[in-house]
């Protein structure tokens, strides 16, 4: 009968010592706990949020279209800024991109910059472009006026190309659709045309 008594007093006692514990060890936690910084727990963002809203751009923004002509166009970039009105005209930085054209050529672009016209629908490459073409041609300019509604590249400055046939220099190129000829097309060289021709030695 004894050891029954002191079994009960001793759950009695438990019932009140375990959650007196409970309280000190939670107690003891707020206590040592660090003060919480309100500006710590925010995650430090590297983005100038700021400076976003008052120039707003798109990081690796990709452009993908079919011109009427049927040539694919891809143009991508590393970052892109719309322009201040609502035309849909912009800038962007770092481009590579390709043109796939129904005879088979596909021409790789590269530039430093480009310009979008969207009203004109044309993008200007400058600050360097480098077009290397399936058919041999590599052409070095400094910027190109591309049109996005159908397959036509005009150079806006002196160009350099090594080809097939050699070294070649001029004033200026274009290529676009021949005249009556659905799915050909067209290089052509102008102005100061100079050729340095090296033929094939097989």
């Amino acid at each position: 009968m004894a050891d029954i008594d002191t079994h009960s007093r001793l759950i009695a006692w438990l019932k009140i010592a375990l959650p007196l514990m409970a309280l000190a060890i939670l107690s003891t936690l707020f206590l040592v706990a660090r003060t919480i910084d309100p500006e710590d727990a925010i995650p430090y963002a590297e983005v100038d949020v700021e400076e976003r809203l008052r120039e707003p751009r798109m990081t690796d923004p990709t452009y993908a279209a079919v011109t009427e002509d049927g040539a694919a166009l891809t143009l991508a970039a590393t970052e892109a800024r719309p322009d201040a009105g609502a035309n849909g005209s912009g800038t962007a930085r770092m481009l590579i991109g390709r043109l796939e054209t129904p005879d088979g050529v596909t021409s790789d672009l590269t530039a430093g910059s480009v310009r979008l016209d969207a009203p004109a629908q044309t993008v200007v490459l400058g600050e360097g472009v480098e077009v290397q073409q399936s058919n041999g041609w590599m052409l070095t300019t400094e910027s190109l006026v591309v049109r996005l509604d159908r397959t036509d590249i005009q150079s806006e400055s002196r160009v350099e190309a090594v080809g097939p046939v050699g070294n070649l220099s001029a004033d200026s190129l274009h290529l676009s659709e021949t005249e009556g000829q659905t799915g050909q097309y067209l290089l052509v060289f102008n102005g100061a045309v100079k050729l340095i021709y090296q033929p094939r030695i097989e």
